[in-house]
């Protein structure tokens, strides 16, 4: 299973990156949007987690261009405190599920497991 984590904040990205490899899977990483547009563009993975704060393309991009072109993609959209428009935005746009940074890896983890079942 492929995994495109987009997360600007290079401490986020490693630990996520870290923790989903743990866990088995096969994780790509990007550091804005623009760069996780073009990765998109070579090919889909079965979920992408973005932050929705990215330089050059937002994480609501990001999700928007998944969905229209490959909807068998789950995307996880990772939010600060405080961005519940935003949330309900992502939503409204098709994202499978969010989360509130901080979290804990572990509820990411079973997360993404359970968003492969569902979708597999």
């Amino acid at each position: 299973m492929k995994i495109l984590i987009a997360e600007d904040e290079r401490l986020m990205r490693k630990t996520i990156c870290m923790k989903l490899e743990k866990e088995g899977y096969t994780v790509d990483s990007c550091v804005d949007g623009k760069e996780a547009l073009q990765k998109l563009e070579e090919g889909f993975p079965d979920i992408v987690i973005t932050d929705i704060m990215l330089p050059y393309a937002s994480g609501l991009e990001i999700l928007q261009f998944v969905k229209k072109r490959n909807s068998l993609t789950a995307v996880i959209v990772l939010s600060a405190l405080g961005q519940e428009k935003t949330v309900e935005d992502a939503f409204e746009l098709g994202a499978d599920d969010y989360i509130t940074k901080p979290f804990n890896l572990n509820e990411l983890a079973v997360r993404v497991k359970r968003l492969l079942k569902k979708n597999h």
